[in-house]
């Protein structure tokens, strides 16, 4: 007689084994009708799956996170059904769900088109319409291979000879198409609905490495309801037109290059950017108490073996081995050369909080199939900081940390900002008291600055608990940049000590911190969230002087001289081409200036002022307008 408690605390009593099915049924028509899958004991389950114990159970909705989840999961599944059944032959691999849809990576020999999208989506709605009933199955693990193998899915074999013994082999049914899967999903086809569109192929690799074959991915996005899909669609075109990569060949400031995957060709311009924004950081952190330092790119394999990274992270490390057969490491992280820079000389408890901040140059091996722009790359410099304090001031520090961050966003023009707690992952270093101190503190300092937030258990860093910054953007999405990470362990496996007050020597505790976590990745980010359109005093290229004819040139290069001599990103274009032709071109280029001079303004000394977005011009003196140029130049620094 299992007793099914609710998350409500209502509380119902089964006289033999029960589902999901029977659990709704007993509560309201509505949610018999409304649920997709449920919770039991935190864990997802299918409706269908048999409960015979005392359990607590959540039922999961479409509003739901879980349920958006399971829609899209299932909606992956529906487009490797439809594929399969118009295209007989194509071998389906992995289909996961990922932020805002899901994709599918397929198997073929001829390539996918856009009118074969069209085709596809056609058939998942009539897989839909048919309602057809879904199943699970459990099945030992040489018949699955064996299974899939006569059906000529080699690369689910290969899938099923990896996973881990201890663990069970599901294969869910939708009416016969049938597919290996964890689970859980929704009763039939019918109850996904039809708010789910394809929006395009790539190639990708199999398992992410560029070894392997080529496949063709399709991806797909599914809302709740067709208004959330055609609010989502109109976001996409949104982001398509704030591409930074498109933004970035427009306004002369990146490339890349297939000789360095992953790693950024700044031109003069991006690099402008670049800088400015590393000049905000440090006048931020100097006057928050920071202490710059750098430390080496290359360090020896016994560091990073006593750090605990080689075991951690080793794969995804460039190393190199010297003549005498020493191994080196490019750094992933720079936190072991800071806690090196802090075990120089003897510190005391006087000397903290010791706040040493770091633009540290990093590189991570990322499949080339993952990589994207900005975003994604394997060398990016980290606007890296470690606090070395003592326990008693660790939730102060964190506040002080929280309270940065949000200046930087606020100035930065970003003002929607949650925090997400994680706690200790399964793979981990140090004894669960140290965690326990260290997650205390962290929740402590959380909710003391009365933010909102949220938790994702098990999502720690391996050496500590972290909060994670997500903000959001002009057009809705979130990007998680920020982090703090709590760090007990760190500091004593390198021999970080301080002297305390009763004169014995102690291991500090180091919080690690990131306000933009990548350079790279946030200028990506900015681009976007003002479609190159950057705030003027961070803008690469500020004002560009445009003489109408070239008898105004002379009077055009003085007004250049001006601006170059007050500090100012400027240019004079000399060109021999109409004035109009000029104006547009720096437009796209997103310049938020353009002073234009000709014979009047000679006369007057004044310049006509045309200023990005707008078609009205203003004419004022030169000496005033240079006033303005530099207030609008000026770091937002309160």
């Amino acid at each position: 007689m299992p007793l099914i408690k609710l998350l409500d605390g209502k509380k119902i009593n089964f006289k033999k084994a029960t589902n999901g099915f029977e659990i709704v049924k007993s509560i309201s028509k509505s949610l018999e009708k409304d649920a997709l899958i449920m919770m039991v004991n935190g864990k997802p389950k299918d409706l269908s799956f048999e409960i015979n114990k005392d359990s607590n159970v959540r039922i999961i909705t479409a509003k739901d996170k879980e349920g958006l989840e399971v829609l899209r999961h299932d909606s992956a599944h529906i487009l490797a059904m439809a594929v399969q059944e118009l295209f007989p032959g194509t071998q389906v691999t992995i289909g996961p769900v990922i932020e805002d849809g899901f994709y599918y990576d397929f198997s073929r020999k001829d390539p996918f088109t856009s009118e074969d999208l069209e085709k596809i989506e056609k058939k998942m709605k009539e897989i839909v319409d048919r309602d057809e009933k879904t199943t699970r199955e459990t099945w030992e693990r040489n018949k699955a291979i064996s299974h899939f193998k006569k059906l000529g899915e080699h690369y689910k074999a290969q899938l099923i000879n990896a996973i881990p013994a201890e663990e069970e082999v599901s294969i869910y049914f939708h009416g016969k198409w049938h597919d290996l899967c964890r689970g859980p999903h929704l009763s039939s086809t019918g109850k996904l609905g039809k708010a789910f569109k394809l929006t395009k192929i790539s190639g990708a690799y199999w398992k992410g490495d560029s070894k392997n074959e080529m496949l063709q991915r399709i991806y797909g996005t599914c809302w709740r309801n067709k208004k959330e899909l055609d609010d989502y669609l109109k976001r996409l075109e949104e982001a398509e037109k704030r591409d930074h990569r498109k933004l970035g060949k427009e306004m002369d400031l990146f490339h890349f290059r297939e000789e360095s995957p992953g790693a950024v060709f700044w031109h003069e311009k991006g690099w402008n950017l670049f800088q400015r924004l590393i000049e905000y950081m440090r006048l931020k952190q100097r006057n928050a108490g920071y202490k710059e330092i750098n430390t080496p790119e290359i360090l020896d394999k016994a560091l990073w073996e006593k750090s605990g990274h080689w075991e951690k992270f080793g794969e995804n490390m460039f190393t190199s081995e010297t003549p005498d057969e020493k191994i080196f490491a490019i750094k992933p992280m720079n936190c072991p050369g800071g806690i090196q820079v802090f075990n120089q000389g003897l510190k005391s408890y006087r000397d903290l909080p010791l706040k040493l901040s770091e633009f540290g140059k990093v590189h991570r091996y990322e499949p080339s199939g993952a990589l994207h722009g900005l975003l994604r790359v394997r060398a990016f410099t980290q606007d890296d900081a470690h606090i070395f304090c003592t326990e008693d001031q660790i939730t102060e520090e964190c506040l002080s940390v929280t309270n940065l961050i949000l200046e930087i966003y606020k100035d930065l023009g970003f003002k929607n900002v949650l925090l997400q707690f994680s706690d200790r992952p399964t793979k981990r270093v140090g004894d669960d008291k140290i965690w326990d101190k260290a997650e205390a503190a962290l929740l402590k300092a959380i909710k003391k600055s009365k933010l909102k937030y949220e938790i994702n258990k098990g999502d720690g860093a391996f050496y500590g608990p972290k909060i994670d910054f997500v903000l959001r953007d002009s057009i809705g999405r979130d990007w998680q940049c920020g982090t703090l990470q709590v760090d007990l362990n760190l500091p004593g496996r390198l021999g970080a000590t301080f002297v305390d007050k009763d004169g014995t020597k102690k291991v500090p505790v180091m919080l690690h911190r990131a306000l933009f976590g990548s350079l790279e990745r946030f200028i990506g980010i900015l681009i976007e969230n003002y479609a190159g359109k950057l705030p003027f005093w961070l803008s690469p290229s500020q004002v560009v002087v445009l003489p109408i004819a070239e008898e105004h040139n002379k009077y055009a290069k003085k007004i250049f001289e001006e601006l170059f001599k007050e500090g100012i990103k400027c240019e004079v274009d000399l060109r021999n081409q109409k004035i109009n032709y000029k104006i547009r071109e720096h437009s796209l280029s997103k310049v938020p200036l353009l002073l234009i001079c000709g014979k009047k303004e000679i006369s007057n000394k004044t310049v006509t002022i045309r200023k990005l977005g707008s078609k009205k011009q203003e004419t004022i003196k030169f000496s005033k307008a240079i006033q303005n140029i530099k207030l609008s130049n000026d770091l937002p620094i309160n």
